[in-house]
């Protein structure tokens, strides 16, 4: 009769060095004599200096930290497979650190008495414990690992032989042409011509105070604005923008697009208190990477249809791929494609309000909502959008809502040629309930925030992460203010918001297994969306609202500032910060890998590695949503 217990630790060896290795009759054997325990959390396994036990251990579920005794420092976390406790037994010293189980956990102990003939008898076996010992890592296989306890590199070293050029110090210009304000504009204009240079500095007792360019000359002297014999101060542009000689090239397209100009003054410690040392154009920059941001950006802002459009997001979408491949900090990826992508929105509104048959009848703004509203829209997912508007008398309310309803509609149907698709729930600025006055929406989300039901919430969830991509911003700033006014009027809200964030069920059942969808088009797919990015986010949401803090959208960034505001909180909140840019990383990458959103993860398709990294993230969410409970009192409004 066949022991099914030892047949299924078996096959769940075998799926791991060097049980990989065995013929078929030694795991067998091997699985026989195997001990299965169960380990509660935070439950000692074996302690430091503790003589070795008479067997070593395999992870089979839940994870096992290494520290030394007295220290809070994991060392190394053992998870699903791996295995730990051998080297003392080979070694015959006693065990150099302390095992805990971090939470409850089942691992198989196997006896060295069993083992040691078969890794004598298998060379692969021997050679594989060998290089374990050298390269001091429990996989020795895993080239990336080697020299690595954790098996983890740490995410802001990136690849050194591989790092990306545009994360490179800047080359600058040191060939300086500087004036006093009192410089007459004939002679300046003489010396750019003579040392062939774009721009003049304007300095006084040796600071830069102004610069001039070629721009500066045409538009205000070739145009007669400003006569050739007046003075430099007459046409320079004050104050400098000055930057540290440290700069680098994608700090420089950041500074060149933010502040919408040609040349970035250089300084020694990039204030204008001390002298300047170089100067850095445009043109030096797009020499420097060829295609890179501040020329799709340039592209985008020179784009006059939607085609040429779609071509253009194809580019950034190949941009994110190669900071994905060189590992660039997900911080800066996510500003950066963000900025490419409302500029991409903006110039299709533009192009569409152009071609309204007249202008629109009073000022109006256009709302990024949810990821795009956060400034986490890297792939080309749904759009959702809303549009504000100017309040108008009452006989103008029909007429004036139906000219940004068509408005709204060819934005949306543009905005879909050029790769964003159609929100399926329709939360777009075409749909009359995503299209109000300003005295509208504030009704609409008094409305929400008053009669907190589970539409209201998930409204509120949405639409409360909205951005400005393009129009009147002091409309948007409007209503924020009541929105962050009517929060403090009616507390019961936040309670009710903290309950929805914490109806996303778990990323994991018992044991640690992900919980994957049950039936569907997606049965036995990982739901990451729904099961690790929205806890987290939706979180974030409802704390920086119970501070009161606006004008801070994007996740991470409303962890650090959290991290801030609450300093005994500040490890969870860096931790959730973290982890909110691990999940979004890891999301784009399978997006971009199987050229869909992302959303959901084929389990089998993931090696080892990646599932790990998944897992990490999942005991930062539980905590996030532990704090939730206890401080918002929701665990009697919990399914």
């Amino acid at each position: 009769m066949k022991n099914t217990i030892s047949e299924r630790v078996a096959d769940f060896l075998k799926k791991f060095p060097p049980f990989n290795i065995l013929a078929e009759h030694q795991l067998e054997k091997l699985s026989y004599e195997v001990t299965i325990i169960h380990k509660e959390n935070n439950s000692l396994v074996f302690s430091e200096k503790e003589p070795p036990h008479n067997y070593f251990y395999v992870v089979h579920k839940g994870a096992v930290a290494l520290t030394k005794k007295g220290s809070q420092q994991m060392l190394d976390i053992c998870d699903e497979g791996d295995i730990f406790g051998l080297r003392p037994l080979l070694a015959h010293e006693n065990y150099k650190l302390q095992a805990t189980a971090r939470e409850e956990t089942i691992l198989y102990a196997i006896p060295i008495q069993e083992f040691k003939p078969i890794a004598l008898e298998n060379q692969q076996v021997g050679d594989f414990l060998i290089e374990s010992f050298a390269s001091n890592t429990r996989n020795p296989y895993s080239l990336k690992h080697r020299g690595k306890l954790y098996g983890v590199p740490n995410e802001a070293e990136g690849n050194p032989e591989t790092k990306m050029l545009d994360l490179q110090p800047v080359r600058y210009s040191t060939n300086l042409v500087t004036c006093s304000k009192e410089t007459q504009i004939k002679s300046l204009a003489a010396s750019m011509t003579q040392r062939n240079v774009g721009c003049v500095l304007v300095t006084q007792d040796g600071l830069p105070i102004g610069i001039i360019t070629n721009k500066d000359l045409r538009n205000k002297v070739a145009t007669g604005l400003v006569s050739i014999m007046e003075n430099a101060e007459a046409i320079m542009s004050s104050p400098v923008i000055t930057y540290s000689k440290d700069l680098t090239i994608t700090q420089a397209q950041m500074a060149l697009m933010k502040s919408q100009i040609s040349h970035l003054c250089l300084t020694e410690d990039g204030t204008t208190d001390t002298p300047a040392i170089g100067i850095l154009s445009k043109h030096d920059v797009m020499v420097a990477l060829g295609n890179n941001p501040a020329v799709l950006m340039r592209a985008i802002k020179r784009a006059t249809d939607s085609q040429r459009l779609r071509t253009i997001r194809h580019s950034i979408l190949n941009l994110l791929q190669g900071y994905l491949e060189q590992n660039i900090p997900m911080g800066l990826v996510c500003k950066i494609i963000s900025e490419l992508n409302d500029a991409t929105i903006k110039q299709v509104i533009q192009i569409c309000v152009d071609q309204m048959e007249t202008p629109p009848p009073v000022k109006f703004t256009w709302l990024a909502m949810g990821s795009q509203g956060r400034g986490e829209q890297l792939l080309t997912t749904d759009q959702d959008n809303a549009i504000l508007y100017e309040d108008v008398p009452l006989e103008k309310k029909e007429e004036t809502q139906t000219y940004f309803l068509r408005l709204g509609k060819r934005i949306s149907t543009e905005l879909n040629l050029v790769g964003f698709e159609y929100c399926p729930a329709e939360m777009m600025a075409s749909n009359p309930l995503w299209c109000h006055s300003l005295e509208e929406w504030k009704e609409v989300t008094s409305h929400w925030m008053n009669n907190p039901g589970p539409d209201e919430i998930l409204l509120s969830s949405i639409f409360f992460d909205f951005n400005v991509n393009y129009g009147e911003k002091a409309l948007a700033d409007e209503l924020s203010l009541h929105i962050f006014e009517n929060a403090k009027k009616y507390p019961q809200f936040l309670t009710h918001l903290a309950s929805g964030a914490l109806q996303n069920p778990s990323p994991s059942g018992f044991f640690r297994d992900f919980l994957v969808e049950q039936d569907g088009e997606h049965k036995d797919f990982f739901d990451l969306k729904l099961r690790a990015l929205m806890p987290i986010i939706d979180a974030a949401r409802v704390l920086i609202l119970s501070h009161a803090i606006k004008s801070i959208n994007n996740t991470a960034e409303r962890y650090e500032k959290l991290a801030e505001l609450e300093p005994k909180n500040k490890e969870l909140y860096l931790a959730a910060s973290y982890a909110s840019k691990a999940l979004l990383k890891f999301r784009t990458r399978q997006g971009l890998q199987h050229n869909d959103s992302g959303r959901y993860i084929a389990l089998d398709q993931l090696n080892k590695e990646e599932k790990i990294k998944l897992k990490r993230t999942f005991k930062t969410i539980k905590e996030i949503q532990e704090l939730l409970q206890i401080r918002f009192q929701v665990k009697n409004l919990l399914r």
